[in-house]
């Protein structure tokens, strides 16, 4: 599912300036199925220069809602969807910044129609909606009004989504004999795991995705590298397992890799997070910060994709929050860091700030990072609507998942809980993937116990 958006704003700027009009068209891939416009009232005065372009005046939205008069709308309209725009990041920037102001955190997967035009439609003279529209003979009265510019990028996104069709099909006439075009149509665009099995019934990949059609499509048309076509001209048979929710997969995922061992998960796939930053205590009381792989069994407070990444984080946190550069691992000295020097460093270095003073401080910096929980329940979205999915951790130790028809209410005991999860083993990976990702995402419910 699709939700095309577009805004009017009275400037460029996220920070500065507000939206004085959204229009939202659900899409299920085919046609519209939902929409939703209108004009916002931005509570602070509409530039002349805007009303020029917009033709939408201070009078026009004198009586309009303000935004938070329909954010609950815009939620609920867009959940579960893919949010699509042409040069989508400035329509989702805008609205993101909206949410922030009543502390509400609005993400959505994005698809850019500037950006996939590019790429399905090379040659072009100009990308912009208009001139692509005028190209490809798309009608647009309505221009810069966002009702008008939202429904002529639903039409340029049937366009597009028709193209990529066409080139995934001319794509898959390269594809083993064996494998049933017809099923690969059928695979579900929800979150779960996939198998790839090669003409004797081995195993050769597992992968995990929040839409299994179009991620096994992506490794189906991949002509990146040896390795994938390769793998792709192996494929005889796919199966899958749905998962509910993306938690689920990655635990899953992971324990079915470890299982099966498939020889392309070992040539393909890349470790995405190798760097980890670690807290520990030194001789002298003091909590120390360090950057280094993730090679040993003890967690990682957070991780990253690179050292780079890391070391820049970590640069980040030592400025935010008055830390030592050499406590820090960021200043080989025996003696004083550099920042102390230019009194920018309180001195922990050289114990001349207590540990207890330069403690608080680390603690606050790496509060966000912190997953403290030993005995709980994860309670999140299950594979159908009546279903609710279940993962248990006691005593630190993740006890396996599992999945539930149930109406989430007061009555229902962890016990009861706790007794439709199927054991699965525990190991650092997984310890990893359900500390990241509680972190950094939200979850229907925990319930500790």
């Amino acid at each position: 599912m699709y939700s095309i958006i577009d805004i009017e704003t009275t400037g460029l700027s996220p920070k500065r300036e507000k939206i004085t009009e959204i229009a939202i068209y659900v899409h299920d891939g085919e046609k519209i199925v939902d929409e939703f416009t209108t004009l916002l009232n931005p509570e602070i005065e509409i530039p002349y220069r805007i009303t020029q372009l917009t033709g939408i005046n201070n009078n026009m939205v004198d009586e309009a809602p303000k935004f938070y008069e329909v954010a609950k709308k815009i939620i609920e309209m867009t959940e579960n969807t893919i949010f699509v725009g042409h040069n989508v990041n400035f329509d989702y920037n805008f609205i993101r910044k909206e949410f922030r102001e009543f502390e509400y955190d609005y993400q959505r997967k994005k698809i850019c129609t500037a950006k996939l035009s590019r790429k399905l439609l090379p040659g072009r003279k100009s990308y912009s909606l208009g001139k692509l529209c005028n190209e490809l003979g798309i009608s647009n009265p309505h221009r810069h009004r966002a009702f008008g510019d939202a429904l002529a990028t639903v039409k340029l996104l049937e366009i597009l989504l028709k193209v990529e069709k066409n080139i995934q099909e001319l794509s898959l006439q390269g594809l083993n004999t064996t494998l049933d075009r017809e099923m690969i149509k059928k695979l579900p665009k929800e979150h779960g795991i996939y198998y790839f099995y090669n003409a004797e019934g081995e195993i050769i990949y597992i992968g995990k995705s929040i839409n299994i059609h179009d991620r096994v499509m992506s490794h189906l048309t991949n002509n990146a590298s040896k390795r994938a076509i390769e793998m792709r001209n192996e494929i005889a048979d796919i199966g899958y397992e749905l998962t509910g929710n993306e938690l689920i997969a990655l635990l899953f995922e992971s324990n079915e890799i470890k299982k099966h061992t498939p020889r392309y998960n070992r040539a393909l796939r890349r470790t995405g997070y190798q760097w980890g930053l670690y807290q520990y205590k030194d001789e002298d009381g003091y909590l120390r910060l360090k950057i280094k792989k993730n090679d040993t069994e003890q967690l990682p407070l957070t991780s990253f994709t690179s050292q780079l990444s890391a070391k820049s984080h970590l640069f980040m946190l030592v400025e935010a929050f008055n830390l030592c550069q050499k406590l820090c691992g960021l200043f080989d000295t025996k003696g004083a860091c550099f920042h102390f020097n230019i009194k920018q460093c309180n001195g922990a270095c050289i114990q001349k700030e207590s540990s207890e003073i330069y403690n608080a401080r680390v603690l606050q910096a790496t509060e966000p990072y912190r997953f403290d929980k030993q005995d709980y329940l994860v309670i999140d979205k299950g594979r159908t609507n009546g279903e609710k999915s279940i993962i248990c951790v006691e005593h630190g130790k993740y006890k396996g998942f599992g999945f539930l028809n149930i109406e989430l209410n007061d009555n229902i005991s962890e016990a009861d809980l706790r007794e439709n999860v199927k054991p699965f083993p525990d190991h650092r990976d997984i310890q990893h993937i359900l500390r990241n990702y509680l972190k950094r995402n939200k979850v229907e419910r925990i319930i500790e116990f």
